[in-house]
């Protein structure tokens, strides 16, 4: 389950860039754990240079190239995170990650 909000540019964001935030449950069993954060990463590597991913959980938040960073985050199944993008392609893209998410990074 998920909500979303869109801003204006965010600080370092290019000309015509967005913010997107969205606030999703973790879904899968195991949580945030090193095979979920390894596929996360690997989309978010593959974004063009001008897309920012971030994930954030109660005040934290770790880069979303970070395998180790979203780790720390200790999200467990039931946990919300929001999840922050920002570049030109944010609504796209946010909605992709987000049903990476919702969807418990394949392992449901």
């Amino acid at each position: 389950m998920s909500e979303h909000a869109s801003e204006g540019a965010g600080e370092g964001a290019g000309e015509g860039a967005s913010e997107e935030r969205r606030t999703l449950t973790i879904v899968n069993q195991r949580g945030l754990h090193a095979r979920a954060s390894a596929k996360f990463v690997a989309v978010v590597a593959a974004l063009p240079d001008d897309t920012r991913v971030h994930v954030a959980k109660d005040g934290t938040r770790a880069a979303g190239e970070s395998i180790l960073g979203l780790m720390m985050l200790g999200a467990a199944k039931g946990d919300t995170v929001e999840l922050i993008v920002s570049g030109p392609e944010a609504p796209r893209i946010a909605d992709e990650l987000a049903a990476m998410i919702d969807d418990g990074f394949g392992e449901n």
